[in-house]
């Protein structure tokens, strides 16, 4: 019996070693830097310099080239406008049809936020764990069919046969608005550290690119095309240095040795195998693409089967409650939000389950019982998702709100001819002004941010059913959020309705300021004309419709008015000419004729007027219970 062992009569006990299985072998050998990522960080800095400088030469020059980001290319299959988006688009997709997935990995700034943030993770002494899916790995490439390929098909469905399938293209390479399609700096801060460091932690390493980056789907399936990979020589003898290194979570050692290459399609072609391999075995080269190869290696997955089903209910439904909540988040960073979502909801339900689990080095259940990290794990999952179903509820009435809007038939111009415009609202346009304020209302009580869009459109629907003072307030309120042509809108139909209400003084400032914002907004023209009319300052009434008709010879109001000004002042010759304008844009609808001769009878215009009242009973004599 050796000293210390056991006691006498008890079983003597052995020191057994058992084998570890794992995914990869263990290396035997400590493992070289990566050559190569000291040579990407540097092309990933930059980038971002590249990146830097482009804004600031917009800034100082005030106009640049578009932005080189992929989603212009919506706008370019939509619109036809061919921008520098568009160009790098296509441009990585051929490249990637060659060389593989090399733009992803050198060319990316999201895939630097990503491998940031793991290097981050590493110092702390903690590596980013895969989170392996069977289903989600499908979401970019539906949203890139969603964001690329339905709006042509759309297209060809709704539109005449004799219309041409694509847009005319016209050359938008040069822009003054760059930052009109980002988000404010408010929201970009929150997407970057979202998809950039939030999918790393809890997804691994290119989390984001994985299961969210819609251009990664095609980029994936270009992939798998390209002759350009990853080989193997007889060199490789399965040290597992490969695998140890590679961020894209491509577990290199087994396909080298199961397909002679790398097939995985989230290779991002980063060179770290090559570099670290302690055997110079591993090289990039061109052959056979990974299309021809029949998959045989089966990889170890996070989930089971019906997890997988749940996990991809909660990606749908997170993504539908936040994307375009408040009409701040965008679809990349609602992608993220359900990235990070689907996770803490799948890893929650495994808490509740199961005796033992842990994330990353801590330790959440042990034997039943939930640990300290594992309520401070519930408590974040709890207020994440918490806001993330706060969120699609506030989406489902923003949404419902904006249907019911969309649904409201009365003509604009019609409705702010008086404030009470109950005479020509249909009873769908009452069962929607009542539907779409409701849900405004309760998405606004609710919400944690101003949705402008909401704002304005909940002011048009307070004024419609015959609350015009509390939409000037609205609409006021919605200024003050809104920037160029949409604030421009707000003060112009605030404008308005103060002008039906006789604040011609309050109207006269707000069309002031939205003229500011849009000189050529003729509508706010018109309105500003008025109200200097009322204001007994006549001259520059109408020099102010003047401008509208030089912006617009075909005006029928700003004309009409300018006929009725100039008979007023003895002006005849010109009041026949202004006449002579505003009949020939006058369209034969007895409604716009209607809408016509209340404007002009709003400034006293009473035998203009009365002469299109005239005209509308005419073309349709219902009109005469109008009267």
């Amino acid at each position: 019996m050796k000293s210390g062992c056991a006691s006498p009569g008890a079983p003597e006990r052995r020191s057994v070693k058992l084998p570890v299985l794992t995914n990869s072998p263990m290396p035997t050998s400590e493992i070289r830097d990566s050559r190569a990522a000291r040579w990407r960080a540097g092309f990933l800095i930059v980038l971002y310099l590249l990146m830097i400088a482009h804004i600031i030469q917009w800034r100082l020059t005030g106009s640049t080239v578009s932005p080189i980001e992929p989603s212009e290319t919506m706008y370019t299959l939509q619109n036809g406008a061919v921008n520098a988006g568009f160009i790098f688009f296509i441009l990585a997709i051929l490249a990637t049809l060659i060389f593989g997935r090399f733009v992803c990995g050198w060319g990316c700034h999201i895939v630097a936020l990503q491998d940031f943030c793991a290097w981050l993770m590493k110092k702390f002494g903690l590596t980013p764990r895969p989170f392996r899916s069977r289903l989600l790995v499908f979401v970019p490439l539906i949203v890139a069919l969603y964001m690329f390929v339905w709006p042509t098909v759309a297209r060809y469905f709704a539109q005449p046969a004799t219309e041409p399938l694509f847009p005319q293209f016209t050359n938008h390479l040069v822009t003054t608005e760059f930052w009109a399609t980002f988000p404010t700096v408010a929201v970009a801060i929150p997407f970057l550290f979202i998809c950039g460091f939030m999918t790393v932690y809890f997804l691994g390493s290119k989390g984001f690119c994985t299961y969210g980056c819609p251009y990664g789907g095609f980029f994936g399936v270009a992939d798998q095309i390209a002759p350009g990979k990853i080989r193997v020589t007889d060199a490789c003898n399965q040290c597992g240095h490969c695998t140890a290194v590679c961020t894209s979570n491509v577990i290199v050692h087994a396909e080298v040795k199961e397909y002679g290459m790398v097939v995985d399609p989230g290779c991002m072609k980063c060179m770290d195998c090559i570099s670290v391999c302690p055997n110079d075995a591993l090289y990039f080269g061109f052959g056979k693409p990974a299309i021809a190869v029949k998959k045989s290696i089966s990889k170890n997955y996070s989930l089971t089967w019906s997890e997988e089903l749940f996990a991809a209910a909660v990606f749908f439904f997170s993504f539908l409650a936040v994307w375009d909540a408040y009409q701040l988040v965008a679809m990349l960073m609602a992608l993220g939000i359900a990235c990070v979502t689907t996770f803490l909801a799948v890893r929650t339900l495994k808490l509740i389950q199961s005796n033992d689990l842990s994330f990353h080095r801590w330790n959440l259940k042990s034997g039943g019982v939930i640990k300290g990290a594992g309520w401070a794990f519930l408590a974040f999952a709890v207020i994440w998702i918490g806001l993330n179903a706060h969120s699609g509820y506030v989406r489902y009435h923003e949404r419902a709100g904006a249907m019911a809007f969309e649904s409201i038939k009365i003509p604009d111009e019609l409705a702010l001819a008086r404030t009470n415009a109950s005479r020509w609202l249909s009873a769908t346009d009452v069962e929607n002004i009542a539907s779409g304020r409701k849900h405004f209302r309760a998405a606004r009580s609710a919400g944690l941010f101003v949705n402008k869009e909401a704002l304005a459109k909940l002011a048009w629907m307070e004024y419609l059913s015959g609350d015009p003072k509390t939409a000037v307030d609205e609409l006021e309120l919605a200024a003050s959020h809104e920037e160029g042509q949409a604030k421009a809108l707000s003060l112009y139909y605030r404008g308005a309705i103060l002008n039906r209400l006789g604040r011609y003084d309050e109207a006269l400032q707000s069309l002031d300021a939205a003229v500011t914002e849009r000189p050529d907004l003729t509508s706010a023209l018109e309105e500003r004309g008025e109200s200097l009319w009322k204001l007994d300052r006549r001259e520059e009434a109408i020099s102010t419709w003047s401008v509208a008709v030089n912006e617009n010879v075909g005006l029928p109001l700003a004309n009409s008015f300018l006929a009725g000004a100039s008979s007023e002042i003895g002006r005849l010759d010109a009041a026949e000419s202004y006449q002579a304008q505003a009949d020939q844009a006058t369209p034969k609808d007895p409604l716009f004729h209607w809408m016509l001769g209340l404007r002009l009878q709003n400034v006293g215009m009473m035998d203009l007027a009365e002469a299109h009242f005239n005209r509308a009973i005419e073309l349709n004599p219902d009109f005469k219970r109008a009267r």
